[in-house]
């Protein structure tokens, strides 16, 4: 995709959604970083519902480490790996009371030495508590970037590293939930609505959809959280 092309995506994706956001549930840095951390191989929908009860009593590394691991557990055992998970949450809550005042670090290389917190995680949590611009590469940036050669790679790491030399500066902040919430409604994995949608002439897909191929068989689509 040429350079002017993607300054159109996403100008495009912009004017469709001035100011997109994460449907993560949270109340401060401390529970998104929780959030995120829980949302590994889960969907966003099933961690807020978890949450919403766990964050009015443990909103902080102090209260969470005083909820214990046990009764942690019972409020996300309806999330995915949710022991390892609640293990990871007790361990980070310590190490933030311990070595960062309980306050979330405010820099990459700090996050990724938390328990249960990788680069993406770290990268989600910059971008969406304290605005800086990253960008974290997930199943649906990964799909979009190599589906529309945006920035196509063979690993996250490469599609990130591509993402930050072509995603034009002033869209920087955004580009993380533009791509994310149009890889989950729009270019879906099995079946990307190509008729409905507003970057399709520049996308470099060659199995495009078309109208009666998307009205077939309706794929469900799930309202973003408010």
């Amino acid at each position: 995709m040429k350079k002017a092309d993607i300054a159109e995506f996403f100008d495009r994706l912009a004017t469709a959604l001035p100011e997109p956001k994460g449907e993560l549930e949270y109340v401060n840095a401390y529970t998104l970083l929780v959030a995120v951390v829980l949302s590994a191989q889960a969907t966003d929908v099933g961690v807020n519902k978890a949450t919403r009860q766990l964050f009015q009593v443990a909103d902080t590394p102090e209260k969470m480490l005083a909820l214990g691991e046990a009764r942690l557990k019972d409020h996300i055992k309806t999330i995915g790996l949710f022991n390892s998970k609640a293990k990871n949450v007790i361990a980070l809550s310590r190490q933030l009371l311990n070595e960062h005042d309980s306050q979330v670090p405010q820099n990459r290389e700090a996050l990724v030495k938390l328990p249960g917190v990788g680069r993406k995680t770290a990268n989600v949590v910059l971008n969406m508590a304290f605005g800086q611009d990253t960008i974290a590469v997930d199943t649906h940036i990964f799909r979009v970037s190599n589906r529309t050669g945006m920035a196509p790679g063979k690993t996250v790491d490469a599609v990130e590293q591509k993402l930050e030399k072509v995603v034009p500066s002033n869209r920087r902040q955004h580009a993380h939930h533009w791509l994310i919430l149009h890889g989950r409604y729009v270019c879906k994995a099995r079946k990307p609505d190509c008729p409905a949608c507003p970057v399709s002439d520049l996308c470099a897909y060659k199995a495009k959809t078309t109208v009666a191929m998307t009205a077939a068989k309706p794929a469900k689509r799930r309202k973003p959280a408010a």
